[in-house]
Protein backbone atom coordinates (compact mmCIF):
# COMPACT_ATOMS: atom_id res chain seq x y z
CA UNK A 1 0.00 0.00 0.00
CA UNK A 2 1.53 3.29 -1.06
CA UNK A 3 2.14 5.79 1.59
CA UNK A 4 -0.13 9.39 2.17
CA UNK A 5 2.29 12.18 1.60
CA UNK A 6 2.99 14.70 4.29
CA UNK A 7 6.11 17.44 4.76
CA UNK A 8 6.79 20.26 7.62
CA UNK A 9 7.29 23.92 5.54
CA UNK A 10 10.01 26.12 6.89
CA UNK A 11 13.18 27.78 6.68
CA UNK A 12 15.54 26.73 8.35
CA UNK A 13 13.87 23.62 8.85
CA UNK A 14 16.76 21.00 8.88
CA UNK A 15 16.41 20.41 13.10
CA UNK A 16 13.17 19.77 12.94
CA UNK A 17 11.75 17.18 14.68
CA UNK A 18 8.26 16.65 12.84
CA UNK A 19 9.35 13.97 10.72
CA UNK A 20 10.63 11.55 13.65
CA UNK A 21 7.10 12.26 15.88
CA UNK A 22 4.68 11.84 12.64
CA UNK A 23 6.47 8.53 12.08
CA UNK A 24 6.32 7.56 15.44
CA UNK A 25 2.48 8.28 15.67
CA UNK A 26 1.90 6.42 12.27
CA UNK A 27 2.99 2.97 13.63
CA UNK A 28 1.35 3.84 16.89
CA UNK A 29 -1.89 3.55 14.85
CA UNK A 30 -1.10 1.33 11.99
CA UNK A 31 -1.06 3.65 9.15
CA UNK A 32 1.41 4.35 6.31
CA UNK A 33 2.32 7.58 6.83
CA UNK A 34 5.05 8.72 4.91
CA UNK A 35 6.25 12.75 6.13
CA UNK A 36 9.40 14.27 4.98
CA UNK A 37 11.15 17.79 5.29
CA UNK A 38 10.73 20.70 2.91
CA UNK A 39 12.85 23.98 2.90
CA UNK A 40 11.59 26.66 1.16
CA UNK A 41 13.27 29.99 -0.04
CA UNK A 42 12.54 32.51 2.65
CA UNK A 43 9.98 34.55 0.99
CA UNK A 44 5.61 33.87 -0.62
CA UNK A 45 6.40 32.72 -3.94
CA UNK A 46 8.47 30.37 -3.44
CA UNK A 47 6.41 28.66 -0.54
CA UNK A 48 3.64 28.85 -2.40
CA UNK A 49 5.14 27.43 -5.28
CA UNK A 50 6.65 24.70 -2.98
CA UNK A 51 3.14 24.02 -1.74
CA UNK A 52 1.32 23.68 -4.85
CA UNK A 53 4.17 21.35 -6.15
CA UNK A 54 3.73 19.19 -3.19
CA UNK A 55 0.27 19.38 -4.13
CA UNK A 56 0.17 17.83 -7.52
CA UNK A 57 2.59 15.35 -6.80
CA UNK A 58 -0.35 13.80 -4.72
CA UNK A 59 0.36 15.34 -0.95
CA UNK A 60 -2.30 14.51 1.62
CA UNK A 61 -1.25 17.37 3.46
CA UNK A 62 1.15 19.29 5.02
CA UNK A 63 2.48 21.24 8.77
CA UNK A 64 3.97 24.52 8.41
CA UNK A 65 6.25 26.71 10.46
CA UNK A 66 8.55 29.69 10.66
CA UNK A 67 8.28 31.98 8.39
CA UNK A 68 5.21 31.09 6.63
CA UNK A 69 2.70 30.48 8.76
CA UNK A 70 1.00 33.74 7.95
CA UNK A 71 1.37 32.85 3.86
CA UNK A 72 0.00 29.52 4.60
CA UNK A 73 -3.20 31.63 6.12
CA UNK A 74 -3.52 33.41 3.28
CA UNK A 75 -3.27 30.85 0.22
CA UNK A 76 -5.97 28.47 2.46
CA UNK A 77 -9.23 28.28 0.57
CA UNK A 78 -10.93 27.78 3.90
CA UNK A 79 -9.92 28.18 7.51
CA UNK A 80 -11.36 26.92 10.92
CA UNK A 81 -12.29 29.59 13.35
CA UNK A 82 -9.14 29.02 15.52
CA UNK A 83 -7.17 29.48 12.46
CA UNK A 84 -9.05 32.66 11.44
CA UNK A 85 -8.14 34.30 14.87
CA UNK A 86 -5.06 33.12 15.39
CA UNK A 87 -4.01 35.16 11.48
CA UNK A 88 -1.88 31.99 11.22
CA UNK A 89 -1.89 28.91 9.91
CA UNK A 90 0.75 25.35 10.64
CA UNK A 91 -1.71 22.42 9.56
CA UNK A 92 -2.83 22.32 5.71
CA UNK A 93 -5.27 19.62 4.33
CA UNK A 94 -5.33 19.06 0.37
CA UNK A 95 -8.44 17.48 -0.86
CA UNK A 96 -9.01 15.63 -3.96
CA UNK A 97 -10.30 18.67 -5.62
CA UNK A 98 -7.34 21.05 -5.11
CA UNK A 99 -8.53 23.16 -2.10
CA UNK A 100 -6.46 24.10 1.01
CA UNK A 101 -7.96 23.83 4.22
CA UNK A 102 -6.05 25.96 7.17
CA UNK A 103 -5.70 25.10 10.75
CA UNK A 104 -3.45 26.03 13.48
CA UNK A 105 -3.14 23.19 16.20
CA UNK A 106 -0.73 25.44 18.37
CA UNK A 107 -3.57 26.23 21.02
CA UNK A 108 -4.61 22.78 21.59
CA UNK A 109 -1.14 21.60 21.60
CA UNK A 110 -0.36 24.11 24.35
CA UNK A 111 -2.96 23.36 26.75
CA UNK A 112 -3.15 19.38 26.06
CA UNK A 113 0.50 19.79 27.65
CA UNK A 114 -0.34 22.19 30.20
CA UNK A 115 -3.32 20.38 31.46
CA UNK A 116 -2.85 16.67 30.15
CA UNK A 117 1.04 16.13 30.17
CA UNK A 118 1.48 18.47 32.97
CA UNK A 119 -1.90 17.88 35.46
CA UNK A 120 -2.06 21.53 35.69
CA UNK A 121 -5.21 22.95 36.16
CA UNK A 122 -5.98 26.39 34.50
CA UNK A 123 -9.20 27.28 35.65
CA UNK A 124 -9.40 29.89 38.20
CA UNK A 125 -5.34 30.78 37.41
CA UNK A 126 -3.86 34.15 36.95
CA UNK A 127 -1.69 33.38 33.63
CA UNK A 128 0.95 36.01 32.35
CA UNK A 129 1.77 36.38 29.03
CA UNK A 130 5.38 37.76 27.89
CA UNK A 131 5.49 38.88 24.05
CA UNK A 132 2.57 39.23 21.95
CA UNK A 133 3.80 38.09 18.68
CA UNK A 134 1.93 35.19 16.22
CA UNK A 135 2.94 32.95 18.61
CA UNK A 136 0.53 34.36 21.31
CA UNK A 137 -2.64 34.65 18.93
CA UNK A 138 -2.37 31.07 18.32
CA UNK A 139 -3.02 29.75 21.60
CA UNK A 140 -5.09 32.77 23.31
CA UNK A 141 -8.71 31.15 22.46
CA UNK A 142 -7.68 27.75 24.02
CA UNK A 143 -6.41 29.15 27.00
CA UNK A 144 -9.00 31.58 27.65
CA UNK A 145 -11.39 28.94 27.02
CA UNK A 146 -10.02 27.20 30.07
CA UNK A 147 -11.79 29.85 32.44
CA UNK A 148 -8.45 31.13 34.22
CA UNK A 149 -9.16 34.08 36.67
CA UNK A 150 -7.10 36.90 33.94
CA UNK A 151 -4.70 36.46 31.06
CA UNK A 152 -2.67 39.38 31.32
CA UNK A 153 -0.34 39.71 27.86
CA UNK A 154 2.49 42.60 28.56
CA UNK A 155 4.68 43.50 25.67
CA UNK A 156 7.80 46.12 24.57
CA UNK A 157 5.06 47.11 22.30
CA UNK A 158 2.05 47.86 24.26
CA UNK A 159 -0.33 48.40 21.66
CA UNK A 160 0.48 45.06 20.10
CA UNK A 161 -0.91 43.94 23.52
CA UNK A 162 -3.78 45.64 23.59
CA UNK A 163 -5.04 45.22 20.48
CA UNK A 164 -4.62 41.54 21.26
CA UNK A 165 -6.55 41.79 24.38
CA UNK A 166 -9.38 43.53 22.33
CA UNK A 167 -9.22 40.77 19.98
CA UNK A 168 -9.78 37.97 22.34
CA UNK A 169 -11.97 39.71 25.25
CA UNK A 170 -15.16 37.63 23.96
CA UNK A 171 -13.25 34.61 25.21
CA UNK A 172 -12.82 35.41 28.84
CA UNK A 173 -11.29 37.76 30.85
CA UNK A 174 -7.68 38.94 29.13
CA UNK A 175 -5.76 42.36 29.81
CA UNK A 176 -2.79 44.43 28.42
CA UNK A 177 0.35 46.31 29.53
CA UNK A 178 4.12 46.77 29.84
CA UNK A 179 6.30 44.81 31.39
CA UNK A 180 7.19 48.06 33.45
CA UNK A 181 3.25 47.85 34.39
CA UNK A 182 3.96 44.34 35.92
CA UNK A 183 3.47 44.02 39.97
CA UNK A 184 6.43 43.87 42.08
CA UNK A 185 5.34 40.89 43.59
CA UNK A 186 4.48 37.41 42.34
CA UNK A 187 0.56 37.61 41.45
CA UNK A 188 1.04 35.13 38.39
CA UNK A 189 0.42 31.13 38.51
CA UNK A 190 1.61 30.08 35.33
CA UNK A 191 4.13 32.41 33.40
CA UNK A 192 4.14 31.70 29.70
CA UNK A 193 7.12 33.14 27.38
CA UNK A 194 6.20 33.51 23.79
CA UNK A 195 9.44 35.78 23.27
CA UNK A 196 11.97 34.98 21.06
CA UNK A 197 14.54 34.93 23.84
CA UNK A 198 16.10 31.68 23.22
CA UNK A 199 16.87 32.56 19.49
CA UNK A 200 17.85 36.23 20.34
CA UNK A 201 19.90 35.85 23.85
CA UNK A 202 17.85 38.40 25.36
CA UNK A 203 15.63 37.40 28.26
CA UNK A 204 12.41 39.26 28.35
CA UNK A 205 12.39 42.01 31.19
CA UNK A 206 10.55 41.47 34.33
CA UNK A 207 11.93 40.82 37.78
CA UNK A 208 12.70 38.01 39.81
CA UNK A 209 9.88 39.10 42.25
CA UNK A 210 7.24 38.03 39.43
CA UNK A 211 6.84 34.25 40.49
CA UNK A 212 4.29 33.01 42.97
CA UNK A 213 5.02 30.64 45.86
CA UNK A 214 4.04 28.05 43.08
CA UNK A 215 4.40 29.34 40.03
CA UNK A 216 5.21 27.57 36.90
CA UNK A 217 6.96 29.04 34.34
CA UNK A 218 6.81 27.87 30.55
CA UNK A 219 8.46 28.64 27.39
CA UNK A 220 6.77 27.87 24.18
CA UNK A 221 10.23 27.37 22.86
CA UNK A 222 12.58 23.80 23.49
CA UNK A 223 16.03 22.97 22.65
CA UNK A 224 17.83 19.99 24.05
CA UNK A 225 19.01 21.38 26.90
CA UNK A 226 16.84 23.75 29.61
CA UNK A 227 16.45 27.42 27.32
CA UNK A 228 18.21 30.35 28.63
CA UNK A 229 14.47 31.18 29.79
CA UNK A 230 14.18 28.08 31.73
CA UNK A 231 17.69 28.78 33.45
CA UNK A 232 16.61 32.43 34.68
CA UNK A 233 13.45 31.05 35.88
CA UNK A 234 15.19 28.41 37.79
CA UNK A 235 17.69 30.40 39.50
CA UNK A 236 15.07 33.02 40.39
CA UNK A 237 12.21 31.25 42.27
CA UNK A 238 9.79 29.47 39.92
CA UNK A 239 8.83 26.66 41.60
CA UNK A 240 8.46 24.37 38.08
CA UNK A 241 9.93 24.82 34.65
CA UNK A 242 8.93 23.20 31.46
CA UNK A 243 9.79 23.98 28.07
CA UNK A 244 7.64 23.37 24.43
CA UNK A 245 8.64 19.61 23.55
CA UNK A 246 5.40 18.71 25.05
CA UNK A 247 3.71 21.29 22.89
CA UNK A 248 5.35 20.30 19.99
CA UNK A 249 4.53 16.93 20.11
CA UNK A 250 0.49 17.53 21.17
CA UNK A 251 0.30 20.22 18.18
CA UNK A 252 1.42 17.35 16.14
CA UNK A 253 -0.79 14.93 17.58
CA UNK A 254 -3.69 17.30 16.40
CA UNK A 255 -2.95 17.67 12.92
CA UNK A 256 -2.40 13.67 12.65
CA UNK A 257 -6.27 14.12 14.13
CA UNK A 258 -7.17 16.06 11.40
CA UNK A 259 -5.46 14.23 8.38
CA UNK A 260 -5.81 10.91 9.79
CA UNK A 261 -9.53 11.27 12.38
CA UNK A 262 -7.15 9.51 14.68
CA UNK A 263 -6.12 10.37 17.59
CA UNK A 264 -2.57 8.95 18.37
CA UNK A 265 -0.99 8.66 22.25
CA UNK A 266 1.44 10.99 23.09
CA UNK A 267 2.76 9.73 26.45
CA UNK A 268 5.56 7.65 25.01
CA UNK A 269 6.45 9.50 21.87
CA UNK A 270 6.70 12.75 24.24
CA UNK A 271 9.02 10.60 26.74
CA UNK A 272 10.76 9.01 23.91
CA UNK A 273 11.77 12.55 21.99
CA UNK A 274 12.63 13.79 25.13
CA UNK A 275 15.46 10.67 25.74
CA UNK A 276 16.17 11.46 21.49
CA UNK A 277 17.28 15.24 22.37
CA UNK A 278 18.93 14.20 25.48
CA UNK A 279 21.29 11.57 23.69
Amino acid sequence: MMADQYAVFGNPIAHSKSPWIHSEFAKVCGDAVDYKVLEAEPNPEAFIAAVEQFMKAGANGANVTMPFKEVAWSMSDHLTYRAKLAGAVNTLTFTADGKIFGDNTDGVGLVNDLTVNMKVKLRDKRILILGAGGAVKGVLQLLLEQEPTVVHVVNRTVQKAEELAETFNEFGAISAGSYDGLPKQGVFDVIINATPANFSGELPPVSPEIFAASSLAYDMSYAAEPTLFEKWCTENGASKVSNGLGMLVEQAAESFFIWRDRRPATKTVLTDLKKLLGA
